[in-house]
């Protein structure tokens, strides 16, 4: 294993705590949370750090109010906090007697919707943030280890391993423990075989228009049961569901949403993709690419709404974003000599752009028609951040 690499939220951590009694951080399991939150902690005056799974940790929440009033100075940092919902009814108490910033850190690996669920709200006194596993711009000399982000994935363990094969097999055994003991720490009770299947059945899907009825059928459930499936592994930060574009075209739009494995690394362990040469020649390797770009700019750029175009009659874009009046195209091609399709072009012709980009794995940017640019990945998201 490396050093520690410098997380991009670091520095936004900090200030929301300057701003709001309670920030929490929301991530996937063995996404750098703690490791991120244990960094900030140290650079605090007086900060203490418990883990809600150690019984011991554990064991001093047995009268939360009493240890709250007893820290009342500190800024207290709560990992794995969706293991204890109560306490959100319990920290809003505590925030509203003292309304002092920077009081909690959580950290979760369900999203602010799944955790709502079962806890208290803390509407006004909380800030969500979102850590992902490694990003492009998060890695050092990106350019050179591009490839190895592609195929590893963004997890530490697994980008950080000393091997491909390591690698591969931290991911295995990261699926497996997420099977069969994260899930069930949400109070889900689904049969782990059964939900694995599902999402083995989306990783072969990946990419593509979610069809809960064909899913359903080749599974032997019912299509609330597929969708409910996919509900969460969506909050646990495990598949992505992308949402149509929508506007006023005189156009029959496609109204389904596409479903992506997040991490591409956990999209190969899924296929059974152990190497690179593996990956280069499987049929999902365009689709990979595609979430790989897809994945790497929607979470460099949360502000933007985030959509896909795609019509009846088969003029499409992988990703539509829009802040305001704004509107950019990204279509991802994974050839080094990129070259749009006539469904491509009618999407472009149809649409009121900013700009296009077509991301592809090439050296430097050029032209390929007017207001479109061939640009690689570490280049776009400059180049979207300049607009």
């Amino acid at each position: 294993m490396q050093g520690y690499l410098c997380r991009e939220l670091e520095q936004n951590v900090g200030v929301m705590l300057g701003q709001f009694p309670v920030v929490a951080l929301l991530g996937p399991r063995q996404c750098g949370k703690s490791t991120l939150a244990k960094l900030i902690l140290s650079q605090v005056e007086s900060s203490l750090y418990l883990d809600l799974e150690s019984p011991a940790d554990f064991a001093k929440l047995q009268d939360p109010e009493a240890f709250f009033e007893a820290n009342r100075e500190r800024l207290i940092c709560i990992d794995e906090v969706q293991r204890y919902p109560q306490l959100f009814a319990v920290l809003r108490s505590v925030v509203d007697r003292n309304p002092r910033n920077g009081q909690f850190l959580l950290l979760g690996s369900a999203s602010r919707e799944l955790l709502a669920q079962s806890s208290e709200t803390l509407a006004g006194r909380i800030y969500y943030l979102e850590l992902t596993p490694f990003q492009v711009r998060e890695i050092p000399g990106a350019a050179e280890q591009l490839t190895t982000l592609w195929g590893r994935g963004g997890f530490p363990r697994s980008f950080l391993a000393k091997d491909d094969r390591a690698s591969y097999s931290w991911r295995r055994a990261f699926i497996q423990t997420y099977l069969e003991r994260d899930i069930p720490q949400f109070g889900i009770k689904i049969p782990s075989r059964k939900i694995e299947r599902f999402w083995r059945m989306c990783a072969h899907s990946h990419g593509q228009l979610f069809n809960a009825s064909k899913l359903g059928g080749a599974l032997e459930m019912t299509h609330h049961s597929v969708r409910s499936y996919l509900d969460i592994l969506d909050q646990t930060f495990m598949m992505r569901v992308l949402m149509p574009f929508e506007i006023n075209l005189k156009k029959r739009l496609v109204k389904s949403p596409k479903i992506y494995v997040r991490d591409t690394g956990i999209l190969h362990a899924l296929l059974q993709i152990e190497s690179r040469d593996d990956l280069f020649g499987h049929p999902v390797y365009g689709l990979s690419w595609e979430s790989f770009v897809l994945e790497s700019i929607m979470n460099a750029y949360p502000d933007w709404q985030a959509t896909f175009y795609r019509t009846a009659t088969g003029s499409e874009l992988d990703l539509i974003l829009q802040k305001g009046q704004k509107i950019i195209a990204i279509e991802c091609k994974s050839s080094s000599s990129p070259v749009l399709a006539r469904g491509n072009v009618e999407a472009i012709n149809s649409l009121p752009l900013k700009a296009c980009f077509v991301v592809a794995p090439v050296a430097s940017e050029y032209p390929i028609r007017e207001n479109v640019w061939v640009t690689s990945l570490s280049e776009v998201l400059v180049r979207i951040g300049e607009i």
